[in-house]
């Protein structure tokens, strides 16, 4: 079928949407189950068991935190990132968590806290559990309430009775009788020369099947937004990263050296100048977003630079921009990365950061070239394009941080989605290998990966023998106030 636009792209905090997004909209899931079957007030302890990928690297990526904010009842798309600190005072000082913002329970981090990342549950390798104790008064036959629940990538969560129920669609919550299914990218073609639409122009009809069009625009614009503003706070912001790698942030001094250069007239003859604003907005991005700031899931945090460049890239270097230009280019990337979602991965921790960077930069690179006037059959080159030359991309941040290579992988791939764009617009749409069946060979390379490859920390870049760069062991905690 088709995952909607409201799911694929989220407003989050970074540094992850699987480890830091997912995690903390569990942790809402689970005190909404908690308060409709119990009394909220009858509990009096709570602890939280992280398994596999989140525990390995849980601690880089602030997934601790983020269960705890979630507990207090903050979500992702609303939270104050510059009072975070504020929010979590009471926990690690006082040993108090207040859940939902009501109930105050006794909180001691080192013993409610449990970190198992050798072990691995069998539907997802990010997998958390969250268990209440009631008091004994209380009453109640039993005396802990428990759920598991699997961060699958891009914030999509899915507890442990869907994960063991085929008939529950684990991807997409919104699915349904849409207008003009697809479960591939050959039957989206179909569809489209049928019925003589684009791939927006069908995407959009999808949408409006369960939301007024103007609901539909409002998002997109507010998806738009967010990622602007996410590139100018980038570019504004200065400093070291937060987490022990001493990284300095780029984009700042970047956005200050091509500023000074654009109205010089040897700039004015430099060809490749664009390429120079592309790698800008990319690590702006993704430098906010490992700094715990407000950024997009596109379709996931670590790969949050890419269709934001690429829209910049739309908007300063294209004559053609508009908004309903950006509209249809979020909704072709919508088709893109549902494809890829329903039948691979979009999680760095099940097949690998080809399944994060890979996925968005296909997306980019199709929905740039409807932009650039390309046919279906373009488009759908475009994104095969932009996915089989990330194929085999491993997913190894240094120190479990999504610094180091993920910022600057970012601006690779966002360059290369602009390539992979152009160069289907330059065809006829016909190439060698489909869309889907590369999807197919992502999903397979991810599945004969190593683990130690694939968001744990134990191989790859992520063991830089260098003494100065912390494990994902150390307990880093990315420190919002710098946002």
């Amino acid at each position: 079928m088709m995952i909607s636009v409201f799911d694929l792209f989220k407003i989050g905090i970074g540094p992850s949407s699987s480890h830091t997004v997912g995690p903390m909209v569990a942790a809402n899931t689970f005190l909404s189950a908690v308060a409709s079957h119990f009394d909220l007030t009858a509990v009096e302890r709570i602890e939280v068991e992280l398994f596999g990928s989140l525990a390995a690297t849980g601690k880089g990526h602030a997934t601790d935190t983020a269960i705890l904010l979630g507990l207090q009842g903050h979500q992702p798309s609303t939270i104050d990132t510059r009072l975070t600190e504020e929010y979590l005072a009471p926990i690690f000082n006082e040993h108090t968590l207040m859940l939902n913002g009501t109930h105050q329970v006794a909180f001691h981090y080192e013993q409610d806290v449990l970190w198992h990342g050798d072990i691995v549950l069998p539907y997802h390798p990010n997998a958390l559990t969250l268990r209440v104790y009631f008091a004994e008064q209380a009453g109640y036959a039993q005396s802990t309430y428990q759920q598991t629940y699997y961060s699958i990538g891009g914030g999509f969560i899915i507890n442990e009775e869907a994960a063991g129920n085929p008939d529950v669609d684990q991807a997409n919550p919104s699915i349904g009788a849409i207008p003009y299914p697809f479960n591939s990218a050959a039957e989206l073609f179909d569809q489209c020369q049928q019925h003589n639409l684009s791939i927006s122009e069908l995407v959009m009809a999808n949408e409006c099947h369960y939301r007024e069009r103007e609901a539909v625009l409002e998002y997109l614009d507010a998806i738009w937004q967010v990622m602007q503003d996410c590139v100018t706070a980038g570019c504004r912001n200065e400093g070291i990263l937060p987490g022990g790698l001493n990284v300095k942030r780029r984009a700042h001094d970047l956005y200050q050296q091509l500023s000074l250069e654009f109205d010089q007239p040897a700039a004015n003859n430099d060809r490749l100048q664009a390429m120079e604003w592309i790698n800008l907005y990319a690590l702006a991005v993704n430098e906010e977003n490992a700094n715990g700031g407000k950024v997009v899931t596109a379709p996931t945090n670590g790969a949050a630079g890419i269709i934001p460049a690429v829209l910049h890239y739309y908007r300063d270097f294209l004559p053609s921009y508009s908004m309903n230009g950006v509209h249809d280019f979020l909704l072709v990337a919508t088709a893109i990365g549902s494809l890829i979602k329903q039948n691979a991965s979009i999680s760095g921790a099940e097949v690998g950061c080809q399944g994060e960077v890979g996925s968005a930069s296909s997306m980019a690179a199709g929905a740039l070239a409807q932009i650039l006037g390309g046919n279906v059959a373009q488009c759908l080159n475009a994104a095969e394009i932009g996915i089989e030359h990330n194929l085999g991309l491993t997913c190894d941040p240094i120190g479990g941080l999504v610094q180091v290579p993920c910022i600057e992988r970012n601006a690779m791939a966002a360059v290369k989605a602009i390539n992979a764009a152009r160069l289907a617009c330059r065809g006829n749409g016909e190439h060698c290998v489909s869309l889907d069946k590369v999807i197919q060979t992502m999903k397979q390379t991810g599945a004969d990966m190593s683990d130690k490859y694939k968001e744990t920390a134990r191989g790859g870049l992520a063991v830089y023998a260098d003494s100065r760069i912390p494990t994902a062991t150390v307990g880093v905690t990315v420190n919002y106030s710098q946002c």
